[in-house]
């Protein structure tokens, strides 16, 4: 790389405002000083685990995969399959073959590491040198040449650096970090080759272009920032030269993570989801320890603030078994098989017991076979997650965290028996956003009965001018009033207002004005109440509003999931799937008239949580001036 194409990159460093990473170490993070506190290449990445005749028992499911697979084809994505994102929105497709390809080369690696074997070497470099010859390391989504160019295959010539480029960068460089002297012996050259494909495609383009906008360098801070840069961190450790150069590249990784970490609030919160912290606020967590050990100690983050706070939000957003609060595009039953050795470790250090109860009750003692191949070593590296025993969530009583404003309660800590209470204020212009300020989410035992949707298969309308005409992002599918007809607006200027919280022994509360959410004339407030009573056990969600005049009528919507029936005039029974116990949701029918729709479901992602149906209950108010309605949510005995 020429000296102008570092220049402008090292001015933007200096200019960059510190966050709390830069905040605390300084001209330490500089790529002066980096480039003599960094580790050689040889030495940067963390030992790997001991090799032995036989892999060690926390790999039982990935030598299970790895072995039925071996001698057939590797999965091949397609043209056809990268065209049809601009074609008819499908990314689904392309990107599981490249999903595939992946993760069945680190499983090679993990065998080939484990095992030691000339065959299990051969497999590895074949999937390597399947990546190398990959047209374009980035999903079809993120393509950034073939608008431009009105094309549907990616520019070889021009390569963009998005989520899956970063993975794949990332990936090469811990298969040579573990496999390198062997593949010099048996592939001379290829080790070469890798380290060109991924200088070209990932290191040079995140050096020279300061546009990328996932950077956040237009303020707008999302989990692609630490989980690209904890990526390019590990492929610039490991598989470029010492000198200016890699220091650079790392002085600007660390830029990329004190950026993202300035965003989050101080309590830790991600308004992302509990299921994105995984690709954000946990992958910010996996970087900072790489880059610990890579300058044996010098740049430690485990005393920043933000950083031990986010360490706290995944218990804090567990309503039960493997049931979580999931506002945004999160799901309520997420995929199982995240890294929480990463959790159970950095709990360990913060001095957090419930942080490492919540990871500990989530351990299955073996490696996912679909881990990434970063995550998979850390995992094997970590003796203590490994012996950990067996543990019980913490389930806090309460958590409020008001920079996402977002509230969860139970009756009582340790426990998921009774109802759980989830509400949510906020904005509708967060990462990820649906538009659902003021919405209720409550769980019967853990499990949730009035829920959000969540999100389904990703296509091309899902972050495109067409996402709100999806009906899972709109307010009309949420818990949350529709006001004469309107639903709410989408911007960040649609809020909830007059938050306030109490939260006491006896009682936890959230009072909130949602009319700032509203495009509606004449609308002077709608205050929405969600209330635990930790006494009586029973759950409260009282509506009232104040109009400039009378009008046409509003409703109250609530989202269901599992059997509902309406047993009574103002009464549903609603039995959440697999729950044991049922709720009833009940108001004066003299005050609202109540009807029932069920939204048949499709998508294999929605169903995957809720089974084939949500059940809409809608409660239709008078257009008078002012008024209120009271809900009732308990548990039937």
């Amino acid at each position: 790389m020429t000296s102008t194409a570092i220049g402008p990159a090292v001015q933007l460093a200096k200019s960059v405002a510190s966050g709390p990473l830069l905040g605390k170490w300084g001209t330490l993070a500089s790529p002066g000083a980096l480039i003599g506190i960094l580790a050689h290449p040889d030495r940067a990445l963390s030992p790997s685990s001991p090799r032995g005749e036989s892999p060690p028992r926390a790999l039982e499911r990935v030598r299970e995969r790895a072995e039925a697979e071996r001698g057939s084809p590797w999965a091949q994505p397609l043209a056809t399959q990268y065209a049809r994102y601009f074609q008819d929105g499908d990314r689904t497709v392309y990107e599981g073959g490249v999903f595939a390809r992946q993760e069945r080369l680190t499983r090679a690696v993990l065998m080939a590491a484990a095992i030691g074997s000339d065959e299990w070497l051969a497999e590895a470099a074949d999937g390597i040198v399947l990546l190398c010859e990959q047209s374009s390391w980035c999903w079809p989504a993120h393509e950034e040449s073939c608008r431009s160019r009105g094309t549907v295959l990616p520019d070889p010539a021009a390569p963009c650096l998005d989520l899956g480029a970063g993975d794949v960068a990332a990936q090469l460089a811990w298969a040579d970090h573990m496999l390198g002297e062997r593949l010099d012996e048996r592939f001379p050259g290829l080790r070469d080759r890798l380290r060109a494909e991924v200088r070209w495609r990932v290191l040079e383009p995140f050096t020279r272009r300061r546009d990328w906008h996932w950077l956040g360098l237009d303020g707008r801070v999302h989990n692609w920032c630490p989980w690209i840069c904890g990526n390019v961190l590990v492929a610039a450790l490991r598989l470029a030269e010492p000198g200016a150069e890699r220091a650079l590249q790392v002085a600007l990784a660390i830029e990329g993570l004190d950026r993202y970490l300035a965003a989050l609030p101080g309590d830790g919160s991600v308004d992302e989801g509990y299921e994105y912290w995984w690709n954000g606020a946990c992958r910010a967590l996996e970087a900072l320890d790489v880059l610990e050990y890579a300058t044996s100690g010098e740049l430690s983050a485990v005393d920043v603030p933000v950083v031990r706070e986010t360490v706290r939000f995944p218990y804090r957003m567990h309503l039960g078994g493997t049931w979580y609060v999931n506002f945004a595009d999160a799901r309520a039953l997420p995929p199982a098989g995240q890294p929480w050795h990463v959790l159970h470790r950095w709990a360990r250090r913060i001095g957090d017991p419930d942080g490492v109860r919540h990871a500990a009750a989530h351990r299955t003692g073996t490696v996912a076979p679909e881990a990434e191949l970063g995550r998979a070593l850390s995992e094997l590296a970590d003796t203590t997650w490994l012996e950990a025993g067996p543990a019980e969530p913490p389930l806090v009583a309460s958590a409020w965290l008001p920079g996402t404003q977002v509230g969860v309660a139970r009756p009582a800590r340790g426990t998921e028996r009774g109802l759980t209470l989830a509400v949510k204020g906020g904005h509708n212009d967060e990462n990820h956003n649906h538009n659902d300020v003021g919405s209720v989410i409550v769980a019967v035992d853990g499990t949730p009965a009035v829920v959000d949707a969540g999100r389904p298969t990703y296509t091309a309308r899902t972050f495109g001018p067409d996402r709100y005409a999806i009906w899972t992002m709109r307010s009309g599918w949420h818990s949350v009033p529709e006001v004469r007809g309107t639903p709410q607006g989408q911007g960040a200027s649609f809020a909830a207002g007059d938050v306030t919280v109490a939260d006491g022994p006896d009682a936890f509360q959230v009072r909130l004005d949602l009319a700032g959410a509203y495009p509606v004339d004449g609308l002077e407030r709608w205050w929405r109440t969600a209330r635990l009573d930790r006494v009586a056990g029973g759950v409260t969600i009282e509506d009232s509003w104040a109009f400039t005049d009378a009008g046409p009528p509003s409703e109250v919507r609530f989202l269901l999931s599992g059997r509902v029936r309406q047993e009574a005039p103002g009464q549903v029974t609603i039995r959440p799937p697999g729950g044991s116990r049922s709720a009833v949701l009940s108001w004066d029918p003299e005050h609202a008239a109540g009807s029932l729709a069920e939204r048949e479901l499709d998508d294999p992602l929605l169903v995957a949580v809720w089974g084939d149906r949500l059940t809409r209950l809608r409660l239709e108010l008078p257009g008078t001036a002012s008024g209120s309605l009271l809900v009732h949510v308990e548990v039937r005995p």
